[in-house]
């Protein structure tokens, strides 16, 4: 099959996922909104106007920001069909990111490109599969277990999951470009020491930290050092 009939089926299969994709996520914020409307309809409850909008705007200042930067950095290595998936399905830093990633390093795909998108979409999907089994298990064996998870030990264990996993993703493309990632690394970690609450923000620091990294990318490369 030659290239032209490939981006063609490629384009055709894109148009499916937009389709089906808006589709989901409109029924999906129609449910979320609905649930407090229906509960409050059924005791008798009705929804104050001055206080959901106090309540919105409080957290509309730390997550709209930050959805908007997810949305920007994220989409371009999740794809189409990856996108819909991660965030309809959440846990996008902490679970669907790295699975994409990994896939991606195993079938060394390359950003933008269909099989990337192919990749990244059936990495999200058994990610949301496992995600669902794994707390189907963990409801069956909250009782059981609960021993193991509170214990003194292994409570910082389970604390630092989410920092080792992308320490030991993000290693490996630091030491590909370290003249590009030793200041944007060193500036976040120093803010962190000094400002212990900027470690809750991450999503938030994405936008200094990359905008760093692509002006010292554009500063090495128009220097020739890249």
């Amino acid at each position: 099959m030659d290239d032209t009939k490939k981006q063609e089926y490629f384009d055709q299969f894109n148009k499916s996922l937009h389709l089906i994709g808006r589709l989901t996520l409109i029924i999906g914020v129609i449910l979320l909104v609905s649930v407090p409307i229906v509960i409050g309809w059924i005791n008798g409850v009705t929804i104050s106007g001055s206080g959901f909008l106090a309540g919105f705007l409080n957290v509309a200042i730390i997550y709209i920001p930050v959805a908007v930067v997810e949305f920007l950095v994220y989409t371009p290595m999740l794809g189409v069909g990856g996108s819909y998936l991660a965030f309809i399905t959440g846990n996008v830093t902490n679970m669907k990111i790295p699975c994409a990633i990994n896939a991606r390093d195993i079938a060394k795909t390359k950003v933008g490109t269909p099989e990337n998108e192919i990749i990244s979409t059936i990495s999200v999907a058994t990610s949301a599969i496992v995600t669902m089994l794994v707390l189907v298990l963990g409801v069956i064996l909250m009782i059981p277990l609960q021993p193991v998870l509170q214990n003194p030990v292994l409570v910082p264990a389970f604390d630092n999951v989410v920092p080792a996993l992308f320490g030991a993703l993000a290693l490996k493309y630091f030491a590909k470009s370290p003249k590009i990632a030793v200041v944007p690394v060193a500036a976040m970690i120093l803010l962190c020491v000094l400002v212990p609450a900027a470690i809750s923000q991450t999503s938030i620091l994405i936008i200094p930290s990359g905008a760093l990294a692509l002006l010292i990318g554009y500063l090495l490369f128009k220097k020739g050092k890249l």
